[in-house]
């Protein structure tokens, strides 16, 4: 009888490996190892494709279509987008019951309705955006969003009424700041007149893309007002939207009046930033400080918080429900105890303003409190990925955003950690294990090891929006958090919940005597010796290598995880092998700096860009004050125009009048320029129609030309950045070579939650 096809194969080749042994093509010793190499890879893997291994995979697979989203360079179509998800999740449910195409399917399925959710979200908010400055807008309507800074005030307001001259699109709401002190409360209406300009375009190729943030958030013009905000009689009604705004403003204003009368200073501030979310009241110094030791988090109300609060009411309204014991015998208090503290994480949802950490904080949550009342486990990578899905479906641009991508690394890494954990608790039996649980060691160790397994999977994320790491981190995190769990929130809740009432004030002094410990370890960690940890900047590649390491040393159980070992090792030698600039060019032509003969960056031309600066410093790894002498050291300067010499001694000139393009265009070998060219030149010219058309550019030393990189390519077609006034081409811009841009989007913007 013939042998199955399947067995012959397996004969054939059988047959075709004794053959090539007996012939003496391999080794013996190399047969046997792949045999049992090609045995042990077969196994793994068919353990990680087991029921249920693949469910984490789909929220990876519906962020990959977001984030393709975002890299492309023109806006793709809706219907093009939604009639792909529709074929991919059809081609899904017709091979449901194939055991490899199914898996597959579903995965492609699931990148194509991210794609296509991304799509149409933008679609959804698409709203006019501001094309060029006005000095005389005269803005009228509500203020939805009102914030408290160091130097100013800043508010949000939804537009009733626009006029500006030669303006003739009208954004549907416009951030501006106000004098400090001086901001109207959220859901009045005002009127003013401001400077408005379109929204803040990447300081730099690859650099952080404030347009497109305000852009999703429906704002389509930055600016300041010009003289004071009026209060007026609203013509129209706020709306339900405007009127929870209201309500929970005013509620959030009259707590952190109230923490900020007995807490004052940095104290009060963080106790507020704790409770109410309301944190910009907080000093640089001490700000600086949180980040610099990695205590940033704790500013952030994000898991930790949101599970802090649910497990005190759950265990409150439990304690309470056990006094009586007809209810503790007979009812499922437990389960009543964690609807009560569902709806406690609710309250503090809404208090603190809702951001994405907390969004997901919540989600996560919610669903091991659910869990709890439908008696099922609850800490699980399941929980996670409905976390992860329902947050992109809501808001898909929070994927490039650093406080997702900070938030879902460092709750990944320690659910993977819990949960092998777990299997080392279930193997420790022994009596020292035992007596050292009993003294409280493993609290101990589990507190270690949350510190270092979250920090280690934040880090590169930190690296690439911030620039810099944190080295001390897991010793202030060990010093500070055990402070912060016993004394400062649980005196912070029950501060809260005692302030309808009056008694609130020893707890919030309970409170600040933990803060002033966790505010002196944060000082304290940044005078040791190499505290601030500068990271140059690098691409976007690396830190989606190292995201995949992450993953799949987080998500696999089989040897095959030490792969993401693999490539998180050379996602950082690819990170620290990123060249970095030589020349910077501001968006506005007024600023740019060059990498002088010592290697590091020098002012070619100041400008009043420091906000520019501070970013190119930050990106260059470079942690100088803007004050600093070295900051100008080689760079000469004259009536006309500045120079300095890069560090292979080459020219780079930057004229200020036309008087010093004949010269500079002669012997220069860049020319910078705020004004346009008069006529042809032989140097790498960046001038007005080169910056008006491209914004920020980055110049590399390529042999004995340079290779520019910008902002905003030719190519480049977004909704926030659509409609930006270009001049006509000229041989001026001819001198520019186009490359393709640097798809980095950092998210390094100072009113980031992290």
């Amino acid at each position: 009888m013939a042998s199955p096809p399947k067995s012959r194969a397996k004969a054939v080749a059988a047959g075709l490996a004794a053959a090539g042994r007996r012939a003496g093509v391999w080794p013996g010793w190399f047969d046997a190892f792949s045999d049992k190499a090609g045995q042990s890879l077969t196994t793994w893997a068919a353990a990680e494709v087991a029921p249920g291994r693949l469910l984490p995979w789909l929220p990876v697979a519906f962020g990959c279509g977001i984030a393709a989203y975002f890299a492309a360079d023109r806006e793709p179509t809706w219907w093009a987008a939604s009639g792909v998800a529709v074929a991919m999740l059809a081609i899904a449910f017709a091979a449901r019951k194939h055991p490899f195409g199914f898996p597959l399917a579903l995965g492609l399925a699931a990148f194509a309705v991210g794609f296509a959710t991304a799509t149409l979200n933008a679609v959804r908010i698409d709203h006019p955006i501001l094309r060029s400055a006005t000095w005389s807008a005269e803005v009228s309507g509500f203020v939805e969003v009102r914030e408290e800074r160091a130097k100013s005030d800043r508010i949000v307001v939804r537009v009733h009424k626009f006029e500006a001259p030669r303006i003739t699109e009208k954004p549907q709401r416009v951030r501006v700041s106000v004098r400090k002190g001086t901001a109207p409360a959220v859901g009045a209406f005002v009127a003013f007149k401001a400077y408005l300009a379109p929204p803040l375009e990447p300081l730099r190729p690859g650099g952080y893309d404030f347009a497109r943030d305000l852009y999703f958030q429906q704002i389509g013009a930055s600016g300041y007002v010009l003289g004071r905000v009026r209060d007026e009689a609203a013509p129209v009604r706020r709306g339900l939207w405007l009127s929870y705004a209201t309500f929970f403003d005013g509620l959030r204003d009259g707590m952190d009046n109230r923490i900020r009368a007995i807490l004052p200073g940095d104290r009060g501030s963080i106790a507020s930033a704790l409770i109410t979310g309301t944190r910009d009241a907080i000093s640089p110094a001490v700000n600086d400080a949180m980040y610099v030791s990695s205590l940033a988090h704790v500013l952030s109300i994000s898991g930790y918080h949101m599970a802090v609060v649910a497990g005190m009411v759950f265990f409150a309204i439990r304690a309470v429900l056990a006094l009586v014991p007809a209810l503790a015998l007979t009812r499922p208090i437990k389960k009543w105890a964690a609807l009560g503290a569902l709806g406690g994480a609710t309250f503090y949802l809404l208090l603190s303003g809702a951001e994405v950490a907390t969004q997901r904080s919540y989600i996560m949550v919610a669903i091991v409190l659910v869990g709890v009342m439908a008696d099922r486990p609850a800490i699980t990578f399941r929980t996670l990925t409905v976390a992860a899905l329902i947050v992109m479906v809501l808001t898909p641009q929070a994927l490039v955003h650093p406080s997702f991508q900070m938030s879902f690394a460092a709750t990944l890494a320690l659910v993977a950690g819990y949960q092998v954990s777990l299997r080392w608790q279930a193997g420790a039996d022994s009596p020292l294990a035992a007596r050292v649980a009993l003294w409280g060691g493993r609290e101990i160790a589990m507190l270690i090891l949350a510190s270092l397994v979250a920090g280690l999977a934040t880090t590169p994320f930190a690296a690439y929006h911030f620039h810099r790491i944190a080295p001390y981190g897991v010793i202030a995190n060990l010093l500070a958090m055990p402070v912060v769990s016993v004394l400062v929130m649980p005196m912070g809740i029950a501060g809260a919940l005692t302030m309808p009432f009056g008694f609130d004030a020893v707890f919030w002094k309970l409170m600040g005597l933990g803060l002033d410990w966790m505010i002196a370890v944060a000082l304290w960690v940044t005078q040791l010796p190499g505290a601030v940890g500068p990271m140059p900047a690098f691409g976007v590649a690396p830190l989606l290598l190292v995201t995949l390491g992450l993953l799949l040393m987080c998500l696999l159980r089989s040897p095959l995880r030490w792969s993401g070992a693999a490539c998180v090792v050379a996602s950082t030698l690819w990170a620290l092998a990123t060249p970095q600039p030589d020349i910077f060019v501001a968006g506005d032509g007024q600023t740019a700096a060059v990498r002088g003969a010592s290697g590091s960056l020098i002012y070619l031309q100041r400008g009043r860009d420091s906000f520019a600066v501070k970013e190119w410093l930050s990106a260059d790894g470079d942690i100088r004050a803007l004050d600093n002498a070295t900051l100008t050291a080689g760079v000469r300067c004259d009536a006309i125009g500045c120079t300095a010499a890069l560090r292979d001694g080459r020219v780079v000139a930057f004229a200020s009048s036309v008087e010093a393009f004949a010269e500079d265009c002669a012997r220069a070998a860049v020319v910078l320029s705020s004004r346009t060219v008069p006529g042809a030149c032989r140097a790498t010219l960046i001038d007005r129609a080169a910056w008006q058309r491209h914004g920020a550019a980055a110049l590399y030393v390529s042999g004995e030309g340079f290779d520019v990189v910008v902002a905003r390519p030719s190519t480049q077609d977004r909704p926030w950045v659509r409609g930006r006034p270009a001049p006509a081409a000229d041989a001026a811009t001819q001198n520019i070579r186009r490359h393709a841009p640097d798809a980095t989007p950092r998210a390094e913007d100072l009113e980031i939650d992290d």
